[in-house]
């Protein structure tokens, strides 16, 4: 039987303890007194409504104007799409269509004393129009987009995806925010055809009825691709790229008012419940050690291997998972996902002990014990992934990708999606958690201890839970 190589675990613990580091404390850099953040810490998470508290808006169309069911329904879903884009999972939206009202609830920003709650209403509610058009079509008198500036050339309706992202400019050395835009596949030959038309002149660009870029166009574009750039600061250019994504509304909404939501139960819970969770963790770890010895050692190593990683996936360190609002029942999720990797991992100890005790050598038994465990572990696992994603599904945004099976489901059964942040935060928490399980708990604990067993003091049948 071939054997892991000794380095190996020192390789897979590096690996951990680098994940651990920037899961908690993120990486940045300073820039003078601008701090650069490369990938968010624990610090960054964005707290649920019931944690943190939040913001109550109502919102109406502007007077005079009589909103159609239909219009309203498109205006609620631009605003949960806006908030997701925003990487609010945690919110309310409700529409009253007899009152003409959206009513939107979402929780406040980490380090909520630099958070404009006023700001972020306005981005909710404005139609954010994207239009591109030949020249410069401005008003003289008042600076803004021409009453009637003609047809655009492209709309914001015509763009695939907006991304934040940094230029190095060559004529200043520095690098600059900027949103570059990729254009659906109908619209590229329209591009095409318009850089060709204003080639050495203007295409600008206007966001409802301002100019945000009025660039000269230097080449022919061909790929569907196009770059906003201007005075942006990166704060205004992820905000540019996130309106840009939301899409638009059909009437520009009016702020009716809005009000503070106090926290169900508040930052202390969430600390009393974090100081309860690391004491858990620091028994459960000792218990672990002391009964499993070697195998529990390695254990408690992906422990804390699957809570850094769940604690990333939440703060978007991973880019199949954006970053996440955490409720108290998210919570709930990553401890129950850590209650199943004890769980993963005591199955294959005690196969591991049996395998010893029938008096079979150091390597085989690790191999054999894996191996039978590997079934037990995997059809307990995959039906809480199952359940995870089936909450996800009918308690998620209706347009998620989890939701697609039950939409037409649903839509059959004459009923719709209810959507629970809360709820939706649990089922996230507990799949990240689960599908770590299977990176950590099965194959980065038996690469450990496969190589541990390589070193000659931990060839000891004892240290296995075999007889001194």
């Amino acid at each position: 039987m071939k054997r892991v190589g000794k380095p190996v675990f020192f390789v897979v613990v590096a690996i951990l303890a680098l994940l651990t580091y920037a899961a908690f404390f993120g990486v940045s850099s300073m820039y003078g007194d601008v701090e650069r953040v490369y990938i968010k810490g624990a610090e960054d998470i964005r707290w649920g409504i019931d944690i943190r508290g939040g913001v109550d808006v109502t919102f109406s169309p502007p007077d005079g104007v009589d909103a159609t069911d239909e219009e309203l329904s498109a205006a609620e879903s631009v605003i949960k799409t806006r908030l997701l884009n925003q990487n609010i999972t945690d919110s309310e939206v409700y529409t009253d269509t007899s009152n003409d009202r959206i009513i939107v609830r979402f929780p406040w920003k980490s380090g909520e004393q630099n958070f404009n709650p006023e700001d972020a209403i306005q981005e909710l509610g404005k139609t954010a129009q994207l239009a591109f058009y030949k020249d410069l079509p401005l008003d003289p008198t008042t600076g803004r987009l021409n009453p009637m500036p003609g047809e655009p050339v492209l709309t914001g309706a015509d763009v695939e995806k907006a991304e934040y992202g940094m230029y190095q400019n060559p004529e200043t050395g520095m690098s600059e925010p900027i949103v570059s835009l990729t254009l659906k596949s109908q619209a590229k030959e329209i591009w095409e055809k318009a850089t060709t038309e204003q080639l050495g002149k203007q295409i600008s660009i206007f966001m409802d009825d301002e100019v945000i870029s009025a660039p000269q166009v230097s080449s022919v574009i061909k790929d569907g691709k196009c770059v906003i750039s201007g005075s942006f600061t990166p704060e205004s250019a992820v905000k540019l790229a996130n309106q840009i994504n939301g899409g638009a509304l059909p009437f520009e909404l009016v702020t009716r008012n809005y009000s503070a939501i106090s926290p169900t139960l508040g930052m202390g819970a969430k600390d009393a419940m974090v100081k309860a969770g690391a004491a858990a963790f620091a028994i459960i770890a000792v218990f672990m050690i002391l009964y499993y010895r070697l195998p529990g050692f390695v254990a408690t190593i992906a422990l804390v291997g699957q809570l850094a990683g769940t604690i990333a996936a939440i703060t978007g360190f991973f880019k199949v998972f954006p970053s996440f609002t955490l409720t108290v029942p998210g919570i709930a999720g990553i401890i129950l996902g850590l209650g199943f990797g004890v769980d993963a991992n005591i199955i294959s100890a005690e196969r591991i002990r049996e395998e010893i005790r029938t008096g079979k050598g150091i390597d085989a038994s690790i191999q054999s014990g894996f191996k039978n465990a590997f079934s037990a572990i995997f059809d307990s696992n995959i039906t809480v992934v199952f359940i995870a994603l089936i909450l996800m599904g009918v308690f998620g945004p209706s347009d998620g990708i989890f939701a697609l099976p039950f939409n037409f489901l649903f839509s059959w059964m004459g009923l719709g999606t209810a959507t629970a942040g809360s709820i939706y935060s649990f089922g996230y928490t507990l799949l990240v958690s689960i599908i770590l399980n299977f990176v950590m708990g099965v194959m980065a604990s038996r690469l450990m201890l496969r190589s541990l067993a390589g070193f000659k003091p931990f060839r000891k049948a004892w240290l296995y839970g075999g007889e001194k």
